[in-house]
């Protein structure tokens, strides 16, 4: 981690979560030389880190923060966290979006800011078991005063089902509407994504309503921030190779991306490039 004299504050705290992470504990000693900025500084990344959730501040460093397989964060507690992270992913996921087609968006914090992206692509139905996502799509239909509603706005299908901590629909009846329809692509929030474990979820309904969702897709798509990568949840429900692409944001270490360019047909790390990935015809 030499020459980053220059880094953003947001680069600079992926970089030393991901050295927590691979080393399981750093000192601050160590990323003053590493990252060539101040004591003080460093100090303040882990600050806002330990804030996140992420890290453990302990005497002289920090060590990850290493939460149960079962623990699931409430939505609103999620939405704080990555949110520059989850924008550049949330519009190259919507380049994706091809006009007239039929799609389907999971729950999540991810799938939330891409819903608002999707606003502008016209002809869309969307079927999706996150309340968030459809009073996105349901806002949009809303003429707002003296005006007409949103051009382009999706026609929305809600699955109805159990409310999960994050807003997502879960259960028989969720099960069953999704196994009834056929989707042209996917886009799917993940709690956790790794080589050995797939995608996962610490929620046993929301894993089978994702798994039911991915049979139903022609195309899946994971949009997740770089902090989903080597997380693993309580339950799988799909496994790498039931995945077409994976979103993500610029925060990914080179050694994961290595790891997933291995694995996956197609890594879009979104906000490195102008030339994302186009509509699929």
């Amino acid at each position: 981690m030499s020459e980053n004299q220059n880094l953003l504050a947001e680069q600079r705290r992926a970089l030393i979560l991901d050295e927590v992470r691979r080393r399981g504990g750093v000192r601050v000693n160590e990323l003053t030389r590493k990252l060539s900025v101040s004591d003080m500084t460093i100090r303040r990344d882990l600050d806002a880190l330990a804030r996140q959730g992420v890290i453990e501040k302990v005497h002289g460093g920090a060590v990850p923060v290493v939460e149960a397989s079962t623990h699931e964060p409430g939505f609103e507690a999620k939405s704080t966290l990555e949110l520059s992270a989850k924008e550049d992913i949330a519009r190259a996921a919507a380049a994706m979006a091809v006009p007239g087609s039929a799609i389907a968006l999971s729950g999540g914090t991810t799938t939330y800011a891409l819903a608002q992206h999707l606003l502008d692509v016209p002809d869309l139905t969307v079927v999706t078991n996150s309340v968030r996502v459809a009073d996105v799509f349901h806002g949009a239909q809303r003429p707002a005063a003296g005006g007409a509603a949103r051009a382009g706005a999706a026609t929305v299908v809600l699955t109805g089902g159990v409310r999960t901590p994050s807003d997502s629909l879960v259960g028989p009846v969720a099960d069953r509407a999704i196994g009834s329809l056929h989707f042209d692509v996917l886009f799917l929030g993940v709690h956790g994504i790794s080589v050995e474990a797939g995608l996962s979820t610490p929620n046993l309904a929301e894993a089978e309503t994702n798994r039911r969702f991915v049979q139903a897709a022609r195309r899946v798509v994971v949009v997740a921030d770089h902090t989903k990568w080597g997380t693993v949840g309580l339950s799988s429900f799909a496994s790498l190779d039931e995945v077409a692409a994976f979103v993500t944001d610029s925060g990914l270490s080179a050694g994961a991306r290595e790891e997933i360019e291995e694995h996956l047909p197609g890594l879009v790390v979104a906000g490195e490039s102008c030339d994302e990935a186009a509509p699929e015809s």
